[in-house]
């Protein structure tokens, strides 16, 4: 007996990115071509965003920005609200089912950024003896801003053993060296690493675990999750059009973080050049383009945190708790004057707060791209909330840039009484992937195609 669809897709149900009196495949087309986003990449993504933001927060939920482009989206992307990010490992040997997964996701994620389905025929069409190719719980939902950002661990290139798990030894950046045991680390296990990552960030949640969700089914057989983490309430700002928001501890954040308007500090501390490995001896000339993120799970004490005066907490961050000014006065953007002193030669801005040791001018002028989330996992066996940060932040070379600061923050900031990182890991982020309406497919475009050919 032929097999059964459910419907012919040209009677399935339009995707709302979908124009009336187009077909789901001609919108597919558009979506491939890069044509149904106001451009490619950072400028694409910017217009759509300028386009409804207001300085409250994000613009609206029917916003969408192309996967294709020079640099991933997802990084000097306006931050969304919320964040899905998974960490899978291999389950496979053989290096051609990673490149075949790559281009998996890489297709699945050029239709789900567009608000199309994961798959071609959607949730509810396609054969009907299958598992429908979508599974389902955000469709008549739009794309809601929703970027895929992809990243490879060290453990993708040399495993455990120092074996050379997929040929890829010899591709290995100089800067994806794993980072060290920081004073007052508490990582586990579980929570930590991972040969591939994902950071799905949206303005809806339920696009974002949408998009985790088709991407581990579509990772079967080949990768399984090692970890993930929800998160909500973006704690940086990565453009100008949009306010300072507040971490766990009910300060302003990221007050100073890089922005999507200052490109010349993007390209400087941000993205990877390709001659940045040159006289390390390997070749990572793929990464051009690229960048290094870093994630770190940090369990904030909150029950602790609240019991302390507003005096001690100011003190602590070195900023008011109001506005975000620096507690040598001004505004939130006045930069913050560390040699300040009041009464009996006192620094205005303690010499362990979490301001002074993390500036640029105590880290040899060392910057960072912040994304970072708030997070609330329920509590733990004595009632305390399992609530923090999750920290993600990219740079130019984690090296240089992530684990000096992180080393004297750890053993000198006051704030890291409050503190507990649970959680850790490092990923090289490709660049982006070249546009076309075949992306992903056998003679496709895929995320990492660098690194494999």
């Amino acid at each position: 007996m032929p097999r059964i669809t459910r419907r012919d897709r040209s009677d399935a149900p339009s995707s709302p990115a979908a124009t009336p009196g187009i077909s789901r495949r001609a919108v597919l087309g558009l979506a491939g071509a890069g044509a149904a986003t106001a451009g490619l990449g950072v400028a694409g993504g910017f217009a759509a965003a300028r386009a409804g933001a207001d300085a409250a927060g994000p613009a609206g939920p029917a916003r969408s920005y192309a996967f294709a482009g020079e640099h991933q989206a997802g990084i000097v992307t306006p931050a969304q609200d919320r964040l899905h990010f998974a960490s899978w490992d291999l389950t496979t040997t053989s290096r051609e089912e990673v490149v075949a997964l790559l281009r998996r996701w890489t297709a699945a994620a050029a239709r789900m950024t567009q608000g199309l389905p994961a798959g071609e025929f959607g949730p509810d069409s396609g054969p009907y003896d299958a598992p429908p190719d979508d599974t389902g719980e955000a469709a008549n939902l739009d794309a809601s801003g929703l970027t895929l950002t992809f990243g490879f661990g060290r453990s993708l290139f040399v495993g455990a053993d120092g074996a050379d798990r997929f040929g890829l030894a010899g591709r290995l950046p100089a800067a994806l060296a794993d980072l060290p045991h920081f004073p007052g680390d508490v990582l586990e296990p579980g929570r930590t690493g991972g040969d591939l990552a994902v950071q799905a960030c949206a303005d809806d949640p339920q696009v974002a675990v949408h998009a985790i969700r088709n991407l581990s089914r579509l990772a079967f057989g080949t990768a399984s999750v090692r970890w993930s983490q929800l998160g909500y309430g973006r704690t940086s700002s990565t453009s100008t059009a949009q306010r300072t928001p507040r971490n766990l501890f009910g300060f302003k954040d990221g007050t100073a973080n890089l922005k999507l308007e200052e490109p010349e500090l993007v390209d400087d501390h941000v993205w990877v050049a390709a001659d940045d490995d040159a006289d390390e001896g390997t070749d990572s000339r793929w990464m051009a383009g690229g960048s290094y993120l870093v994630s770190r799970r940090i369990r904030m004490t909150i029950e602790t945190w609240d019991r302390s005066s507003l005096r001690e907490q100011e003190a602590i961050v070195g900023r008011t708790k109001g506005d975000g000014a620096p507690l040598s006065g001004g505004t939130e953007f006045t930069e913050p004057d560390l040699a300040a002193t009041g009464r009996g030669d006192v620094p205005l801005i303690a010499t362990d707060s979490h301001v002074r040791l993390a500036h640029p001018t105590s880290n040899a002028g060392a910057r960072m791209l912040r994304r970072g989330y708030n997070y609330t996992d329920g509590s733990d066996g004595l009632g305390r909330l399992d609530a923090g940060l999750f920290f993600l932040a990219y740079v130019r070379d984690p090296r240089t840039q992530y684990t000096p600061m992180q080393t004297v923050l750890a053993r000198d900031d006051a704030m890291s009484e409050y503190l507990r990182h649970t959680g850790s890991g490092l990923w090289a982020v490709p660049p982006g992937v070249a546009s076309g309406a075949t992306m992903g497919t056998a003679d496709g475009a895929y995320i990492g195609q660098g690194l494999f050919t």
